[in-house]
């Protein structure tokens, strides 16, 4: 499935999209096309549509949120991309979230009790508290009152060509491994 990069009225990276979404989003005014491919999608007589690679909107995007969804990007943003134990940035298939009071121990899932920590630190955790494996949290989980904003991350040996003037500082750091 051919994905379009979408991006807001400043021309940043705002979400990777389907070209049927795409598509949809064009003849519905909502995006302008920036990019396209060589790849025919319809031919009519003198018409012809090629695929859409970038779009760009035509309205800003709105930051008006009333509250934070509690879910694992937002818990892994809140924390940095960096693991609460040992302070290491992370890729994102490289982080889980941990509760900081076992499940076991009655501990639930919610902001307060939730961090972001990489793998090798939560199989050191294991099923106890940071007290009992002898770990120290570097920061007490909170409920966050804003997020920052946190376009799409990119591996640079992933993206179509189309994209990289687009995406260029928002490559995920190879170093961060």
């Amino acid at each position: 499935m051919s994905r379009v990069l979408l991006l807001t009225q400043a021309y940043m990276p705002h979400k990777v999209i389907s070209w049927s979404r795409a598509i949809t989003m064009i003849y519905t005014n909502k995006v302008d096309v920036v990019e396209e491919t060589e790849e025919v999608i319809y031919r009519k007589g003198d018409t012809t549509i090629f695929m859409p690679s970038v779009v760009k909107l035509n309205k800003p995007v709105s930051n008006l949120k009333r509250a934070i969804k509690f879910s694992r990007m937002n818990v892994f943003t809140r924390d940095g991309f960096r693991c609460c134990y040992c302070g290491s940035p992370k890729r994102m298939n490289a982080l889980n979230y941990d509760h900081v009071t076992p499940k076991h121990l009655g501990g639930r899932t919610i902001w307060e009790n939730i961090v972001t920590s990489c793998y090798p630190c939560n199989s050191r955790k294991a099923n106890r508290t940071p007290e009992q494996a002898n770990m120290k949290l570097l920061r007490k989980p909170r409920k966050p009152t804003h997020l920052p904003h946190v376009g799409p991350r990119f591996d640079a040996a992933e993206i179509p060509s189309a994209w990289v003037e687009y995406v260029r500082n928002f490559f995920v750091d190879e170093a961060v491994a």
